[in-house]
């Protein structure tokens, strides 16, 4: 498998053992929100989005390939009106603390941040929605990169 797409598998794994909020669906594929029944929240999709590279080369001669990938986690919780901020809030903080429990997704980046978070500001309503980008930069040596897709 491919170093993103470790990432990728890593961010679902994280994100799909959070037990409070107890996360229900957890996925990488897209779905209609509409198909979701009330007890299927809180539910994640996570996606990879986008991603900038670039070569550095270091005293020796050595090239190394700096990768950054952007990818975005879209939560969405269902509750009553008076707690749906409270929610949106609690699956916000939810998803940083897991992630921050190892920002090297198992070995596979050198740093996990997340760099946006953004709600619906009741636009969903009755369901909140909340989407989050989280970036994680990782290297490989350049010349490994070559061998394989040659």
């Amino acid at each position: 498998m491919s170093v993103r797409e470790n990432i990728a598998s890593n961010l679902l794994s994280v994100i799909s053992a959070i037990s409070s909020p107890d996360i229900i669906k957890a996925t990488r594929q897209p779905f209609q929100l509409d198909e979701l029944s009330d007890k299927q929240y809180p539910a994640v999709i996570v996606q990879t989005s986008e991603e900038n590279r670039d070569d550095s080369e270091l005293g020796s001669g050595a090239k190394t390939r700096h990768g950054t990938i952007d990818f975005v986690v879209l939560g969405f919780v269902k509750g009553a009106e008076a707690n749906i901020d409270t929610k949106r809030n609690e699956l916000i903080t939810a998803i940083e603390t897991a992630i921050e429990t190892d920002i090297t997704r198992s070995g596979n980046a050198l740093d996990t941040e997340v760099i946006q978070v953004e709600t619906d500001e009741g636009s969903l309503f009755p369901v909140g929605g909340i989407r989050m980008t989280i970036r994680c930069m990782y290297e490989y040596q350049a010349e490994h990169h070559r061998k394989i897709n040659d």
